[in-house]
């Protein structure tokens, strides 16, 4: 092989080193093997990959006979946003209830214990937790996926994640950086743009990444958001002053830095993934998540060929992609040392698999009293998900409570319903209203508004951030709204 020919190969494997693709199926396709085999180090699993715990393990198992150290990423927040558990809810709280509990102790083990779960799987990277903080309550993409408004209350529980998942031998992704949680844009759609001064920026949005990099945080995620005070031009996935100037020189990070998903609008609909790719590796980032949508091998080569041909071009240079992939390999490394000193199957000191059942008893917040319901209907007022959510994971308490109280009826009213659908749907029954982030839904704080009025004994469940105020007999806010927040609320409702 000539020295020329070997440096082609050098650089084609250094960028598909960077890429983190997906991929449709339960089983890895022949194309991805066969990208593994030639040089791509790491593979993102999304909900349409999981089947189950024993499917994802024998996944795992192949990507691995392809490549030992494969990092095997995917995006399972708990609470809300969950990939291992997408069809039933997720047996953990996420981040809202957990900082409305203000444990990190409990915090540390409830990620530790998902952590022991996804490495027993064969995960090794998760790109959680979100370290924003929610200070804007019209949120539309952070809010439950956040510890909280308060700076300092986010800052510690996102340390303890961190320290909880690593235990577990699992590679921790703090997300989105400089923080998302001051926007009313979802990046998913559009280019957020976050205009607080350098002052709050500092007191505000970087501490809690400044506590997750000193509890060791393998891996940092970018945002799809501009800030002009830090850059008045690019978003901070495509920003040198934001990547290598903050968080490289200012914050003294060595981790890795993922960007979040370049199909995104934020950047495709604006840069485009191709050139969107270039500039972040360019701008410091070393990892590219692409696949959410995007998810074949075209995408694929794509990518690896936009990287290739700037090398060659001038517009990247070699040494900014080999520094990428090198941090790539290095994490890979950490995951296969990480995970033999973990020893996985096994549940660690202090977590236990009830855990998370019991976290989100400990996080409900509730107003006024009620008796027992006998027969009740449940009215799930079902805003639209956004898309880190999804719409194929259910929520609410109706199936909870329906395995609890005998003769529960239940009803799915979507964006428009009023007061007078619900109680015509509902009789003579005693009304369980289920809400989501009423306060950032007219239409829902109207028909809840009404409802109340119409029957003063109604039960309210609000599974969003609670901002409105309580209503009903009862009101419960659990904080979130995984499969325990519901279990929670129901044993609640049902008098247990």
């Amino acid at each position: 092989m000539t020295l020329l020919a070997h440096g082609a190969d050098t650089l084609t494997r250094d960028a598909l080193a960077v890429l983190q693709p997906g991929f449709e199926g339960t089983t890895a396709p022949a194309w991805l093997l066969r990208q593994v085999g030639e040089g791509l180090t790491a593979v993102g699993l999304f909900g349409r990959n999981i089947a189950s715990p024993g499917q994802l393990a024998a996944l795992t198992a192949q990507l691995r006979a392809e490549r030992e150290d494969v990092l095997v990423a995917i995006d399972e927040e708990g609470g809300d946003v969950t990939r291992l558990e997408v069809r039933g809810g997720s047996s953990f709280p996420g981040n809202l209830a957990l900082g409305a509990v203000d444990d990190t102790g409990l915090t540390r083990d409830v990620a530790r214990e998902l952590g022991r779960r996804l490495a027993e799987c064969g995960v090794n990277l998760n790109w959680a937790p979100s370290a924003d903080v929610n200070s804007n309550p019209d949120n539309p993409v952070i809010g439950v996926r956040s510890f909280g408004a308060d700076t300092h209350l986010a800052a510690r529980h996102t340390a303890a994640y961190v320290e909880g998942l690593q235990a577990a031998g699992v590679a921790a992704c703090t997300k989105h950086f400089p923080g998302h949680g001051d926007t009313n844009v979802d990046s998913h759609h559009a280019l957020p743009r976050i205009d607080a001064d350098l002052d709050t920026l500092a007191a505000r949005e970087l501490v809690p990444f400044k506590a997750a990099i000193a509890a060791g945080t393998k891996a940092v995620m970018s945002a799809h958001i501009l800030v002009p005070a830090l850059d008045p031009t690019r978003p901070a996935t495509l920003s040198p002053q934001i990547l290598t100037g903050l968080l490289r020189k200012e914050l003294g990070y060595e981790g890795l830095i993922v960007t979040d998903g370049m199909e995104m609008n934020a950047i495709a609909g604006t840069y485009g993934i191709e050139r969107g790719s270039v500039l972040a590796i360019a701008a410091g980032a070393d990892a590219i998540c692409v696949g959410g949508g995007l998810a074949d091998e075209a995408t694929v080569l794509r990518l690896r060929d936009a990287l290739v041909e700037a090398v060659r071009e001038g517009a990247l240079p070699a040494e900014r992609l080999a520094d990428a992939a090198a941090r790539v390999r290095e994490l890979a490394s950490w995951t296969r040392q990480a995970r033999a000193a973990a020893a996985p199957g096994a549940p660690q000191e202090g977590s236990a698999p009830g855990i998370g059942l019991a976290a989100a008893r400990r996080a409900l917040v509730i107003t006024g009293t009620a008796e027992p319901v006998t027969a009740p209907y449940v009215a799930t007022l079902a805003p639209v998900a956004n898309i880190a959510v999804g719409d194929e994971t259910p929520w609410g308490v109706a199936a909870e409570l329906a395995a609890l109280v005998p003769g529960t009826a239940s009803g799915v009213f979507p964006e428009g319903a009023t007061a007078a659908d619900v109680l015509a749907a509902a009789g003579e029954r005693t009304v369980v209203t289920v809400v989501r982030d009423a306060h950032r839904h007219p239409w829902m704080a109207q028909a809840l508004e009404a409802l109340v009025e119409a029957r003063p004994q109604t039960v309210v469940v609000e599974m969003g951030v609670p901002r409105a105020e309580p209503r009903g007999a009862l009101h419960i806010a659990t904080h979130g709204a995984s499969r325990v927040c519901g279990r929670a609320a129901a044993e609640l409702i049902a008098g247990i």
